[in-house]
């Protein structure tokens, strides 16, 4: 089976969807990098920091329902050449062989599939960021009170399942309509937390097969919303390319006709109308080359930062693990401090280098004369392998 790696055809290549998929993500990290170093100056836009989802999803759905009423393809898809196109299969007949076979038939898009299209594009990723958020919340309350032994409360599967209360507020119990709403969103919070990690698994999975599906050419949808769409993606021809342009002109001129009121009034509407349509192209132009420029800034600095942060000298490696103590040795003391030979604090303590284990010098001096290994591993040592130990007292 051959992989499609060229530009021919009406089908995009795998490469052309996964970067079509792949610019939301990095206009929205082009935009809150843009945002929070202005905001370091203008602090009024922390407020939009703050509710960031928001704001990246009002952006988003305004751009995807202008670019699929304007070309029939998402923002991301308008730029790299490509639109969607309602994919209908048609059984078809041969008579000289006598057999049928599948032909899919494209038309345009629906008003259904558009509205549709931009319930899979902006609302889905908002619900996905919002639950993502929320269970890493649950995950960091979580993890802080197995460290720090604090009460606040995380998710805990058994807990859910088996219905155990947690404590959840302290403040007395004349407001219980409160309390009912707090014990009510942290069990929709332990809810979520204890699903979104199979949501997740499954989403990302499902994507993974479809996209292996569409390299492989055994399927005509990269992904499960666009077959549940029926919508396939295809690469435009110049003629699409010159009736876009055509059917924005038309769009534009009929919104002009439909203006209604005194010649003065049709004439500030429609230098409004005006104004807002060049800023919509404006925009989009701006959010294309700050795309770009973002791009670019990261692997610039990224290579910089890769080179400065180079360590010039290594970290020592870890040391050896501990060796196991003979069945026949000299078991150790339980003070730590004491030698295992002589049972008294150690003097002039010493090393034995084979094993680590640590004597009086004149104990492990007498012992390792005598009998030549390690008094509690019995590995075998010399009398040149003790090294005292010097430490400030």
């Amino acid at each position: 089976m051959l992989f499609q790696v060229g530009g021919e055809g009406t089908r995009p290549t795998f490469f052309e969807m996964a970067a079509a998929q792949q610019l939301p993500a990095s206009l929205r990290a082009a935009l809150t990098y843009s945002l929070g170093v202005f905001a370091l100056r203008r602090s009024f836009l922390h407020k939009i920091l703050d509710y960031e989802d928001e704001f990246f999803a009002a952006l988003m759905l305004i751009l995807e329902g202008h670019s699929l009423r304007t070309t029939d393809a998402s923002f991301a898809e308008s730029l790299y050449g490509l639109r969607r196109k309602s994919a209908r299969l048609r059984l078809r007949k041969d008579s000289a062989r006598k057999d049928s076979s599948e032909e899919v038939q494209h038309s345009g898009l629906e008003k259904r599939q558009r509205i549709l299209s931009v319930v899979f594009l902006v609302v889905l990723p908002y619900f996905k960021s919002k639950l993502h958020a929320i269970y890493n919340k649950e995950r960091e309350a979580r993890l802080r009170e197995s460290l720090w032994g604090t009460e606040d409360q995380g998710f805990d599967e058994t807990d859910f399942f088996t219905g155990e209360e947690s404590i959840v507020s302290r403040e007395p119990s004349g407001n219980e309509e409160l309390s009912v709403r707090v014990q009510l969103a942290t069990k929709i919070k332990k809810f979520i937390a204890v699903c979104y990690p199979w949501i997740h698994a499954s989403s990302e999975g499902l994507s993974f097969t479809y996209q292996l599906l569409y390299l492989l050419d055994a399927t005509g949808f990269y992904s499960l919303g666009l077959q549940a769409l029926g919508i396939q993606v295809c690469r435009a021809t110049g003629q699409e390319l010159m009736d876009t342009s055509s059917r924005i002109s038309k769009i534009r001129n009929h919104e002009r006709e439909r203006l209604r009121g005194p010649p003065w009034l049709k004439t500030v509407q429609g230098a409004l109308l005006s104004c807002s349509y060049a800023v919509l192209d404006y925009a989009q132009t701006g959010l294309i080359a700050a795309v770009f420029i973002f791009k670019m800034m990261e692997w610039w600095y990224q290579s910089a930062e890769e080179r400065l942060s180079a360590p010039t000298v290594y970290p020592p490696p870890p040391p050896p693990p501990a060796p196991t103590m003979a069945k026949e040795g000299i078991p150790l003391p339980p003070n730590r401090s004491l030698c295992a030979l002589c049972l008294q604090k150690r003097a002039n303590p010493s090393v034995v280098t084979v094993s680590g284990f640590v004597f009086c010098y004149s104990c492990v001096f007498k012992y390792v004369t005598k009998y030549k290994r390690c008094p509690v591993t019995l590995i075998p040592a010399s009398v040149d392998q003790i090294r005292r130990l010097f430490h400030d007292t």
